[in-house]
């Protein structure tokens, strides 16, 4: 992909990060020689699902990166902020926040406990708000400061409820909210808030746990996500803020035509959707 910087030397917290997405982040932030800490409670390996906080470190340093696994949780306010003094602590300040830790359930409203619904809303909305918030003091004190949060455009077209519960998609709205906020709230410190957003279903080991082969086919790889948050966080951060980004958009940006490459599975039937996405006129890969 066309490259509109470079992280080296950066520094970058990621909430979560020990597997899929947040993972493929940090390494792509690494193979610029760029410093990542993780703050994620994964420290022991998940019966069902590869990958701890300690092997996505390792992978990390293998691809040229610096690593600081914190084993924390973003729930906690003293976690957070004892993760964002360890990090300033080894690596001599923060660059960027990427706010990727999450919590999933599609249940309806009169199905889901109450557990849940502040488990979601705690990680998602409150675990955003708290990472962001204490960073923004070494935020301003970086050349190009970022924050990027995966949530998606708000669209309150009701049909999206028959598909989603109202508990999980207040939730990552609320990320998304919370992102616009800090976008006009630190506009005068040059600090960037965006959100990215994936267009089509993303195999992650999770999913693939989830999803049935033939619905694998239509899903894209965690790749395509790590090179759009590249292009995002390597941009000038004054200029490009605000915004509630998609995957695939950004990549056509950087001039990218062929997304076959991001399949995650080989195949040319119809890509699968992701919660809230429509397809837009260019339609990439479709």
């Amino acid at each position: 992909m066309t490259e509109t910087g470079s992280l080296r030397g950066k520094t970058l917290i990621i909430s979560g990060g020990s597997r899929g997405i947040g993972e493929a982040v940090a390494i792509r932030a690494a193979r610029d020689g760029a410093n990542i800490a993780l703050l994620a409670k994964t420290a022991e390996p998940h019966p069902k699902l590869p990958g701890t906080i300690y092997t996505a470190a390792a992978a990390i340093e293998e691809a040229g990166g610096r690593a600081l696994p914190i084993v924390g949780d973003v729930r906690d306010d003293e976690s957070v902020a004892g993760a964002v003094a360890q990090t300033v602590e080894r690596f001599g300040g923060i660059d960027i926040v990427v706010n990727n830790a999450s919590a999933i359930d599609l249940t309806a409203t009169d199905d889901i406990p109450m557990k849940k619904y502040d488990l979601m809303q705690d990680i998602n909305a409150r675990g955003t708000f708290a990472l962001s918030k204490v960073a923004i003091e070494h935020l301003r004190k970086s050349e190009n400061p970022h924050i990027l949060t995966f949530s998606p455009p708000v669209d309150l077209a009701p049909e999206w409820f028959d598909q989603v519960g109202a508990a999980y998609t207040v939730s990552k709205f609320g990320m998304t909210i919370l992102t616009l906020g800090f976008a006009r709230e630190l506009a005068a410190d040059g600090i960037a808030a965006n959100t990215l957003w994936p267009r089509t279903s993303i195999a992650t080991a999770a999913v693939r746990n989830l999803l049935s082969e033939e619905m694998l086919r239509g899903a894209r790889s965690a790749d395509i996500m790590s090179d759009a948050a590249y292009a995002v966080l390597t941009k000038p951060a004054a200029e490009f803020t605000g915004r509630c980004l998609i995957d695939d958009d950004v990549l056509a940006a950087e001039g990218i035509t062929d997304f076959e490459p991001y399949r995650a599975e080989p195949g040319t039937g119809p890509l699968e959707l992701d919660f809230w996405m429509r397809w837009p006129d260019r339609s990439p890969g479709r």
